[in-house]
């Protein structure tokens, strides 16, 4: 402790005494080169600081968190991406496909948007194909 009391009383003080600080702007223009090596660690540390006290003022405090993945149930979560391909022809007249990510028989759907949309307020429906019925 008493090694920090001599730092803060005497040393530190010293050093800012010893320092070659011109008594105007215009007055660092006449120091010379090792003058302005003097200067180094002292401006250094208080561009240091002003950079921090003015980062954390301007920092964003209230950032909402990313939102929660689609596919929180995790179909197919060890690929990159969910990818499903189906033949028009193999699908017969009428075919659901789930689009919110909760239908247990995914990629169809089953009807769990209905539960998803009354907890999370939303509007998300299946998309159904549909065969147009030939004519005549």
């Amino acid at each position: 402790m008493e090694s920090i009391k001599l730092l803060l009383t005497v040393t530190f003080p010293n050093y800012l005494q010893s320092l070659p600080i011109p008594d105007t702007l215009g007055g660092f223009a006449d120091l010379t080169g090792s003058d302005m090596l003097r200067l180094v660690p002292i401006i250094g540390t208080l561009a240091a600081a002003v950079y921090l006290v003015v980062s954390a003022m301007t920092a964003k405090k209230d950032e909402p968190p990313p939102p929660p993945k689609v596919n929180y149930n995790c179909v197919d979560g060890d690929k990159d991406k969910v990818v499903h391909s189906f033949d028009v022809e193999d699908l017969g007249n009428k075919t659901c496909f789930c689009r919110c990510w909760r239908s247990k028989k995914f990629p169809y759907c089953d009807g769990s948007h209905n539960k998803h949309n009354d907890a999370c307020c939303d509007n998300v429906g299946p998309l159904i194909i549909q065969k147009p019925e030939k004519s005549s």
